[in-house]
């Protein structure tokens, strides 16, 4: 199995930081993100990784070089610019290196998890276009995926603006879930991307997909995840990931 690394991104929320480096090279815990996301999959299994890069590309490809990736394949998918082409973009950019006959894993480069792979593989269905892996919301969230009683996904809503997309009837029934970053995908999506355009989020395709095709949620009410999203994130992860040296 392939994984996709999503490490193209800005890293905007993390200025002034990443004004000299990109995001998937912010160090946590003294060790930057990429390499333990990829240490982290490497542990559990995988030994095939294709990484997109934009932002500041040349450095992420140079610390690639430098760790002799890690003792794994791992393929780049390097976009021209001069934005990132967001994560729906990127996987549709890195179709020719990510198409091999099976599923692929795709992951966030600032998402830090104890991900137990195998568990989840074993809790996804062989016939979804996706498999998304969900945690209950926290209290501080106003934006969910929104899925039926069999865990498939209908739509999205933001509780503080009252917006729903998707094909909800009753919001009220449905059952929210925030999205962890992690999803399992079948080769049969890059057909459906044909229409969407050159830059579009996967958050958006799913969406609008899941109308015609099975869109799974596995939930994992134990996993711990860190979003390096922000300052404060940051902070509080490296407390985190400095408290176990």
């Amino acid at each position: 199995m392939k994984a996709l690394i999503f490490a193209a991104g800005l890293g905007t929320r993390l200025k002034p930081i990443t004004d000299t480096i990109p995001k998937a090279l912010v160090p946590v815990g003294g060790v930057p993100m990429l390499e333990r996301v990829i240490l982290k999959l490497k542990s559990a299994g995988i030994s095939d990784f294709v990484v997109n890069t934009c932002y500041f590309a040349d450095k992420v490809e140079d610390f690639l070089h430098e760790k002799e990736n890690f003792g794994v394949r791992i393929a780049v998918s390097r976009e021209a610019g001069p934005e990132p082409l967001e994560t729906g973009g990127g996987m549709k950019f890195a179709r020719s290196l990510l198409e091999d006959g099976g599923p692929f894993l795709a992951y966030n480069v600032d998402i830090l998890s104890d991900l137990d792979l195998e568990r989840f593989l074993g809790s996804c269905r062989k016939d979804a276009l996706a498999n998304l892996l969900v945690t209950p919301p926290k209290s501080s969230d106003n934006r969910f995926f929104l899925f039926d009683d069999a865990m498939d996904l209908v739509g999205w809503t933001n509780t503080s603006t009252g917006e729903i997309r998707g094909k909800v009837s009753n919001p009220a029934k449905c059952k929210r879930m925030s999205f962890s970053g992690i999803h399992l995908i079948s080769p049969d999506i890059f057909p459906l991307f044909e229409s969407w355009p050159e830059r579009f989020s996967i958050t958006a395709f799913y969406i609008a997909a899941a109308a015609g095709e099975r869109i799974h949620g596995v939930l994992d009410e134990n996993l711990e995840l860190t979003d390096i999203g922000s300052p404060a994130a940051l902070e509080e992860a490296n407390r985190i990931y400095l408290s176990r040296i």
